[in-house]
């Protein structure tokens, strides 16, 4: 790897040797955020050079707001794993992925220093203008791996990033007495819901039942966008916030 980064803004290189060949013809157009989820940047840092893990990532923000570059962008980093976002199952070959050191729920779950936070702000930006990520395509692996994957988790500020001009944000409707749909249910609104998930991009089956793929696409789609309660139920709250977001999509019509 060169010792020159491939962003604009101050980085340093620290090389993984995890990494191959993206697929022919692959564009980067998706930009994946993470959490560490280990207990030190150091231990996070590790493993993403270890070649026994298998495992890597382009970035990696330490809390101070340190960037290091692992990998180079026109390489596939093994970040996503298992995963899924409209239509497309090679999410790697097609991302730039960015680790956010935090000890995540297993160890200790806390909010992103601001420093931080500013570092990964101005780091996806320039990833996003250099490779013109449209703003829906900024992503939580949680989004892409809903039933696998918590992370960058409810505490991480998407609302900062959209204020720097990063990602897609609406403001979540307030939650309000009611329950509407939830896992168990089935019919007409609950295939509504479903199409609306997939719509954005969620891997989910437009069956009509509420099974538990859609209850962790619904979790996944909370976690993101409406983080004040957390539990996979498509109550009004989530679903007018759903309908905000789509309603931001060129392709969505009322």
């Amino acid at each position: 790897m060169s010792v020159e980064t491939d962003t604009g803004v101050k980085a340093r290189v620290h090389p993984s040797p995890n990494h191959g060949e993206r697929a022919t013809g692959a564009p980067i157009d998706m930009l994946i955020l993470h959490y560490t989820g280990m207990q030190s940047a150091e231990e996070a840092l590790q493993r993403l050079c270890d070649p026994r893990a298998e495992v890597s990532a382009h970035y990696l923000v330490q809390e101070d707001g340190t960037i290091l570059q692992c990998v180079p962008e026109a390489r596939r980093a093994w970040h996503a794993g298992k995963s899924f976002w409209k239509g497309e199952r090679d999410v790697n070959s097609r991302s730039i992925g960015i680790e956010i050191v935090n000890p995540g729920h297993e160890f200790g779950y806390c909010a992103f220093p601001e420093i931080q936070i500013d570092a990964v702000a101005g780091l996806a930006k320039d990833i996003c203008q250099r490779h013109d990520i449209l703003p829906w395509m900024v992503l939580a692996h949680s989004d892409i791996s809903p039933e696998r994957k918590e992370d960058p988790g409810e505490l991480f500020p998407w609302k900062h990033l959209a204020e720097a001009g990063v990602g897609l944000y609406v403001e979540p409707h307030p939650i309000v007495a009611g329950l509407l749909m939830q896992e168990g249910d089935a019919g007409q609104p609950v295939e509504a819901l479903q199409s609306m998930l997939a719509l954005y991009g969620y891997d989910i089956d437009i069956n009509g039942t509420f099974d538990a793929k859609t209850r962790y696409a619904v979790m996944a789609f909370q976690r993101h966008f409406r983080p004040e309660k957390l539990d996979g139920v498509a109550d009004h709250s989530t679903i007018e916030t759903l309908t905000s977001l789509l309603r931001k999509l060129p392709s969505f019509s009322t």
